[in-house]
């Protein structure tokens, strides 16, 4: 336990603020991008693919005078599957309980009314909201105004917000904002914290990713990757064991590839950024294995941890 004395977790600091920040929107907006953006660095997993982030990512912006714990959220979406419904539960639950609400929409694209539905659903949250209009970096001045115009009329926001995520464009205006909406608090992680995400959950994330980038079509929603062994040996080495869950043997062909080389690709993208991400040399095996229809199946969804 942290001694309070010491102004460790928990310990009030005068002048600090702290808080919880959902960060909630359609699919493929940029959130993932965001948060990696915003804590300064990559605490979730990115892709071109819809329903990338699949649970509630903490991501922490550490200040001086202020922490700010992110909540990067699932894509909110209309679920077509029991994994879908427990996907959306999951962003209710977050912006359920923070002290504020960061509501992405991807400016390039315009607002539409898959928008006008997340944020209808996102009044009921008590919280003060902004509304971020990202992927400023692929629009003029022109389509830029068009697209605060549009987010304007969804209401409900407090502020509005142009950024590229990508670029980092905006993002010291959006830190600025934020932090002045934080009340007097404490810092809830120790210094130097940029997730509370457990390293077994986060390889299995990056392995997740490197899979996303190489497949197409419904493939990826298909695809869940769990950590089955995560070892730290005496002679410094990380052994990890992975297995890649698909819901058919044609698509578990998919993942091997080959002769092996999708899965031997992946697994040797994953481990170099698994070695330089932690620091330490690491022996990685993945191992593809179909289990029908996961998706639609309770008890499968619980085993695989969502």
């Amino acid at each position: 336990m942290s001694d309070p004395a010491a102004g460790g977790p928990g310990a009030m600091i005068e002048g600090f603020r702290s808080g919880f920040v959902a960060v909630v929107g359609r699919p493929n907006v940029g959130k993932s991008t965001l948060v990696n953006r915003l804590v300064g660095g990559k605490v979730s997993i990115t892709s071109n693919k819809p329903q990338t982030t699949r649970n509630a990512i903490r991501g922490i912006l550490d200040e001086p005078a202020a922490q700010v714990v992110f909540i990067d959220t699932p894509g909110y979406h209309k679920p077509r599957t029991l994994l879908g419904e427990r996907l959306n539960h999951v962003v209710r639950e977050a912006w359920s309980d923070v002290d504020l609400a960061l509501f992405v929409v991807d400016g390039a694209s315009g607002v539409g009314a898959g928008d006008e539905r997340v944020a209808a659903d996102l009044r009921g949250a008590s919280c003060p909201k902004i509304c971020v209009v990202n992927k400023t970096d692929r629009m003029t001045k022109n389509d830029v105004a068009v697209a605060l115009s549009g987010a304007s009329r969804l209401g409900g926001f407090e502020e509005f917000v142009p950024v590229s995520a990508r670029r980092g464009e905006g993002l010291d205006v959006l830190r600025g904002l934020i932090i002045d909406r934080m009340e007097p608090g404490p810092p809830y992680y120790p210094p130097g914290t940029r997730t509370d995400q457990p390293p077994p959950a986060f390889v299995a994330e990056l392995v997740r990713e490197k899979l996303l980038r190489r497949t197409r079509e419904e493939l990826p929603h298909s695809i869940a990757v769990v950590t089955e062994d995560y070892e730290e040996r005496e002679d410094g080495l990380l052994e990890i064991k992975a297995h890649i869950y698909v819901e058919r043997e044609s698509q578990k062909g998919i993942v091997v590839g080959k002769g092996g080389e999708v899965i031997k690709a992946v697994g040797t993208e994953a481990r170099e950024e698994i070695e330089l991400l932690f620091g330490r040399r690491v022996f990685l095996a993945l191992r593809a294995r179909v289990e029908k229809d996961w998706q639609r199946r309770p008890h499968a969804l619980d085993r695989l941890g969502f």
